[in-house]
């Protein structure tokens, strides 16, 4: 969702934050890409399921057998410059830390800034729209 990013970053965000169920092996390479791009870091948190996690009933043919992996995890923490800070772990369940510092961040984004020095608006813009709305609206036929 580059849009979203766009708007993050020219919010100032330092730290990103990326939650999925994607734990292919090009996730790793989008998470050092957005890191690089947004001169952030980027915390990337992907689950760990097995078949046999689920419950039997549950489970049924979707998942094959109790030790077929669901979600192989792939968790990585990146730096500004797209290097990998700690992870990737794939298969096995593990806290990943590393240090993290937002001057670190900010003074990347004084070398290349998506959203500022290095931005077109005279050519290209993104209006964010951040008035509170409800998700359900109901209308009088």
């Amino acid at each position: 969702m580059p849009l979203a990013r766009a708007a993050l970053y020219a919010r100032g965000v330092d730290i990103y934050l990326a939650p999925t169920w994607d734990n292919s092996e090009t996730w790793i390479a989008s998470m050092r890409h957005i890191a690089k791009e947004g001169r952030v870091y980027v915390i990337a948190v992907a689950p760990l399921l097995r078949g046999s996690d689920v419950p039997a009933e549950l489970r049924g043919e979707l998942y094959g057998g109790t030790d077929d992996w669901c979600s192989r995890g792939r968790s990585v923490i990146v730096a500004p410059g797209g290097e990998l800070l700690a992870g990737p772990v794939t298969e096995r369940e593990e806290i990943l830390y590393a240090q993290v510092d937002a001057g670190v961040a900010r003074a990347s984004r004084r070398e290349f800034d998506p959203v500022g020095h290095y931005a077109r608006p005279d050519v290209l813009r993104l209006t964010v729209d951040t008035t509170p709305r409800s998700s359900v609206r109901f209308e009088a036929d």
